[in-house]
């Protein structure tokens, strides 16, 4: 063979060569470095670090049963129970003001009298009128005696013994006639001394004396009843069965408790409730309106303080049922995922898991859930790291925030009891 031609054919050998040498080289190189990482993932205390972490601390609350009211709280109006406006039932002018502008009034307290002289004058010409006419009738009556007596003895005919009759009964007729005409007389006299119709609380007084007044008018005095007093309120048509089982109609024995928040009372304490009048369920609607989707509803309230009045917007609460022992757990205890409702439950190794709950009636800052058992452990605070199964060791709740975020003595002493283990 030729130089020419071995030269090249030795030069492609040689580069062949180097390239498998340095490919097999290289995967080697790869090879051992993915084995040394394996190597060091199993080195020992590589996973040991996460597992020795220190347990996260945590408040519980120990699981309860309680009797939860289901109520319903709603925006109402307080009104009086009646309300009456005084007005005048005859022309006349008014002689003197005896009631004053904000009094409190008893059933048949003068208020206004009128001029009555033209009462009295007819009241004297109906007497009159009826003392005439009784005369002429015990006339016509001897008239038609006599006239009796004649026809038995035959001295007047038929006819005249039954024109007597007619006569007499005529002014017995017309008598009664009078005896109504003085009855309307003395009303209207009476009309003119006007009195309080009901027990209350007076208004504003538009009359002065010497005013005109008239029926049609207006009215002189408005008359609102205080004590007891009305609440007015609606409530969403979907508490309708609560609420109708609530008045008495479908439920043989009302339970319910109607409560009025005194909202606009004076100062509080900083979280102090608002203070309340206890009354009751005294009336719901025959339909539902359908603009607004609700029910109209009243209770009544003892009303002796006057704390209530008419106009005033106050907070209504009624309760509809109650949950008899019910599970609960404080609100704060519940995480929110979209629709899903979880807990964190510490069992007896002090590790968590994560528990799904339905809520059923809040009760302030607890809940009754279902999902839980009474006597179950569930992470208050300290549950925004957990994971289940993580490690966790319990404290005592601080002062003022017990284990249900609020001062829940059973609750903290729960979580004390916890931590004691």
């Amino acid at each position: 063979m030729s130089k020419k031609i071995l030269l090249p054919v030795l030069a492609l050998l040689l580069i062949a060569a180097g390239v498998g040498w340095w490919s097999v080289r290289g995967g080697a190189g790869s090879t051992g470095s993915a084995g040394d990482r394996a190597e060091a993932a199993k080195a020992p205390g590589a996973g040991a670090s996460a597992a020795a972490a220190p347990p996260q601390v945590v408040n519980v609350y120990t699981v309860q049963r309680r009797d939860v009211p289901v109520r319903v709280e709603v925006a109402g109006t307080v009104v009086p129970l009646q309300s009456v406006e005084v007005r005048a039932q005859l022309s006349s002018t008014v002689r003197e003001v005896a009631v004053k502008e904000g009094q409190a009034l008893r059933r048949g307290d003068l208020l206004f009298t009128l001029d009555d002289r033209n009462e009295r004058a007819n009241v004297e010409k109906a007497r009159a009128q009826l003392l005439r006419d009784r005369t002429t009738l015990a006339d016509l009556e001897r008239q038609f005696k006599r006239a009796q007596e004649l026809h038995g003895q035959n001295f007047i005919a038929q006819s005249a013994l039954d024109s007597a009759q007619t006569q007499f009964d005529a002014q017995q007729a017309l008598l009664k006639s009078d005896e109504a005409a003085l009855q309307a007389a003395e009303v209207a006299l009476s009309n003119t001394v006007i009195r309080a119709p009901q027990a209350g609380r007076a208004g504003l007084v538009n009359v002065n004396p010497g005013s005109l007044v008239q029926p049609g008018g207006t009215a002189l005095l408005t008359i609102n009843q205080i004590d007891p007093i009305g609440v007015s309120f609606n409530v969403p048509e979907a508490q309708l069965g609560g609420l109708l089982a609530a008045a008495g109609i479908t439920a043989p024995v009302p339970a319910s408790e109607l409560a009025v928040l005194l909202t606009s009372g004076g100062e509080r304490r900083r979280g102090e409730p608002a203070p309340s009048l206890a009354g009751r369920l005294t009336f719901v609607d025959n339909a539902v309106d359908t603009t607004s989707g609700t029910i109209r509803a009243k209770g009544t309230v003892p009303n002796a303080q006057q704390q209530l009045w008419p106009g005033q917007y106050v907070s209504v609460r009624l309760t509809l049922r109650t949950l008899k022992d019910a599970v609960v757990l404080p609100q704060a205890a519940i995480i929110q995922r979209g629709a899903e409702r979880t807990v964190y439950v510490v069992g007896a190794d002090d590790r968590v898991q994560a528990r799904s709950v339905q809520i059923r009636q809040p009760l302030g800052e607890l809940v009754a859930v279902e999902g839980v058992d009474e006597g179950e452990r569930v992470v208050v605070e300290g549950k925004q790291n957990l994971r289940p199964g993580g490690a966790v060791r319990i404290a005592a709740a601080p002062v003022g925030k017990g284990a249900s975020g609020a001062a829940d003595a059973a609750g903290a002493a729960s979580a004390a009891a916890s931590g004691a283990r």
